[in-house]
């Protein structure tokens, strides 16, 4: 028989390993007891969490995009472009009828890279087709409505974005409050259609509305500037300063471009895409 003599080493390294065994006996159970079972979730759980994420106005689902067709401006907007069953804004900036009428150009320049027809809802009878023609939207295409006071023009505009049959609905309005912007943003998701709240002002002193907090997800403000001179009599291509105010999830920026052509499209003055122009464009972060 092989004696062995117990040291203090010894009784150290028993009680070591003595405890070490008692510990991992310990964890085992605690992680039967404890541990969560290994389930997959269910499709009505999975269900239930996209109708939070919906009623949330968190939905991850990407949404369909209308790009300009210009990096300089679809790169500071999220997706690419504007996005599609979504409510903008558009208005003219500070020369009254000159930059309003910019305004309706430049929104007609967007509906006319849409498919499908477009309604224009308004209250007064000054919508000129032929201008309209001129930034790509052919008269064809063109559903107009005329409605007898703004009451009756914001119903209009909701149950057209409702329809979902339309490439854009567009409204012109001058006073657009919040509960009013949310129930057409309601009624705009989930459709094809981009609806577009073209904001004019019988009165100037109407236009501070327009600072007032919407639930449109972008808000554009059109300037016109000088044309380009040309080296023989004629006019040059208009121009104008387009502000992005606001983009939820993006960036404000401001824009010099020339105004739409025959197909709705926008381009960036020769100046700009050779690097000479010199005007630092303003940033900041837009609320939302």
């Amino acid at each position: 028989m092989v004696s062995r003599v117990l040291t203090a080493d010894n009784c150290a390294e028993m009680r070591t390993n003595k405890e070490q065994s008692v510990g991992d006996a310990y964890c085992k159970a605690w992680s039967r007891q404890f541990a969560m079972p290994d389930r997959t979730i269910s499709p009505a759980i999975a269900n239930l969490r996209e109708r939070i994420e919906r009623l949330e106005g968190g939905r991850r689902r990407a949404r369909a995009v209308l790009p300009f067709g210009l990096a300089e401006i679809d790169n500071r907007l999220p997706g690419g472009g504007l996005a599609v069953g979504c409510l903008h804004e558009v208005a003219g900036g500070g020369n009254g009828a000159v930059d309003g009428a910019a305004a309706g150009l430049f929104t007609a320049g967007i509906a006319a890279r849409t498919r499908g027809k477009v309604l224009w809802c308004v209250t007064r009878s000054d919508l000129f087709a032929p201008a309209l023609a001129q930034a790509g939207l052919a008269p064809d295409r063109l559903i107009h409505v005329e409605a007898g006071d703004e009451k009756a023009l914001l119903a209009c505009f909701e149950e057209g974005l409702r329809h979902g049959g339309f490439g854009a609905v567009i409204a012109e309005v001058a006073h657009l409050t919040m509960t009013a912007s949310r129930r057409l943003q309601l009624a705009a998701e989930g459709q094809r259609a981009i609806g577009i709240a073209l904001r004019r002002w019988r009165r100037q002193t109407e236009a501070s509305d327009f600072g007032q907090p919407t639930a449109s997800v972008t808000r554009w403000r059109v300037s016109v500037l000088p044309s380009r001179p040309l080296p023989v009599p004629g006019v040059a291509r208009h121009r104008w300063l387009i502000e992005l105010i606001r983009c939820r999830a993006g960036e404000s920026a401001d824009f010099e471009v020339e105004a739409c052509d025959g197909t709705g499209r926008l381009a960036l003055p020769s100046e700009v895409v050779h690097g000479s122009h010199s005007k630092e464009i303003g940033r900041r972060f837009a609320t939302g």
